[in-house]
């Protein structure tokens, strides 16, 4: 239920679907009593995605009992024990996809010809995903992280698994000609192969590099290529590529939230210095403005920061959930705005931008 959402993924879930594209999108809770009502928030919700495609005349029978079929196939793969702050259901005809969010999104259901993707756009960015590589001789595996989580990740050209082809290592050892396993040729050109897949992913998916290994793996890979010297951080412990996912994010959990520490610093000292530039916006008015625009380079957001608005045609003035013409994602729709736009994303702990309306940005121009 939580595919990595890599941007061949996002460019995939945007595409133009044959109408109607269903998009459910609603918060749940992770605890008790909160998550009580999630499951019947999830029925209703359903059952109004399907009266409204039941009921729609621009929709035919074929096209209406397998989009009818493809929600009830969601449905099932929801995992609501494990739930995080928000789940989103998109169904059409031929498939369906069940997302789990660690960011909470607004109740609705929505027909179209795409997917509504923002609240699952600003989730991922929230969550500050990375990269760890776990290297050893023999072996070198790639994971995919949060702070809360990590899981190994089987695509991308990783696992790399090596075979050794020694018939008799014991009389080698004997003779004295079995050389250092970090100095023999075979194991640089493993790790050369790791070294090149990593940097095809990154390229395709970048987002802070974790390696961790013995400290004579470190070694031979920053001698063999780029990435360990460019990763953000080498973590000398062995034994990782055979460990599982928790003892993995355990010896990566201090670099990753010195790394979190190190990006509220940097997003701060941006803002003061584009507060001098007179290139800064604050507040969610003047922020949503200059991203229409195209103008944010970098956008940063207190963390759960919502807002509902309305939108008089103008400027954003605050609403009420349900009134006409609220947006309850407003703050989701700025994020996705500026990683369309090629800005970044960064976001401080809450009460960090109290001054600025708890969100601001470096412009362009």
């Amino acid at each position: 239920m939580r595919p990595d959402l890599s941007p061949a993924v996002l460019a995939e879930l945007r595409r133009p679907r044959p109408y109607p594209a269903v998009s459910i999108l609603m918060p749940t809770h992770r605890r008790e009593p909160d998550n009580a009502q999630d499951p019947v928030r999830l029925r209703n919700l359903l059952a109004e995605a399907k009266e409204r495609v039941q009921a729609d005349p621009k929709v035919s029978r074929a096209e209406r009992i397998d989009v009818l079929e493809q929600l009830d196939r969601a449905l099932a793969e929801v995992d609501l024990v494990h739930a995080e702050d928000g789940l989103a259901l998109f169904a059409a005809p031929g498939e369906h996809q069940v997302w789990s969010l660690g960011r909470t999104a607004p109740a609705r259901v929505v027909l179209s010809d795409t997917y509504l993707t923002r609240n699952l756009v600003a989730a991922h960015a929230a969550e500050r995903p990375f990269w760890v590589l776990a290297v050893a001789a023999d072996k070198v595996v790639l994971w995919g992280g949060t702070e809360e989580r990590v899981t190994e990740d089987k695509g991308n050209g990783f696992p790399l698994v090596r075979v050794f082809d020694n018939p008799d290592p014991e009389r080698q050892e004997q003779i004295g000609d079995t050389p250092s396993t970090f100095r023999d040729e075979a194991t640089k050109t493993f790790l050369r192969q790791a070294d090149t897949e990593v940097g095809k992913l990154l390229a395709a998916a970048p987002r802070p590099l974790y390696v961790v290994g013995e400290a004579a793996a470190l070694a031979l890979l920053d001698a063999v290529g780029p990435i360990a010297k460019e990763s953000t951080a080498q973590l000398p412990h062995g034994g990782l590529a055979q460990a599982d996912a928790e003892t993995v994010r355990k010896v990566v959990e201090p670099a990753v939230r010195a790394q979190a520490r190190r990006e509220v610093d940097e997003s701060l000292a941006q803002l003061d210095k584009a507060r001098g530039a007179q290139q800064f916006a604050a507040g969610l008015d003047e922020v949503w403005q200059t991203v229409g625009e195209g103008r944010i380079a970098r956008l940063v957001v207190e963390e759960n920061f919502r807002a509902t608005v309305r939108d008089d045609g103008e400027h954003l003035v605050p609403a009420e959930a349900g009134q006409e013409g609220a947006r309850e994602d407003i703050v989701d729709e700025v994020i996705e705005r500026t990683l369309d736009t090629g800005g970044e994303i960064g976001f401080v702990p809450e009460g960090t931008l109290a001054d600025s309306g708890r969100i601001a940005a470096v412009l362009r121009y």
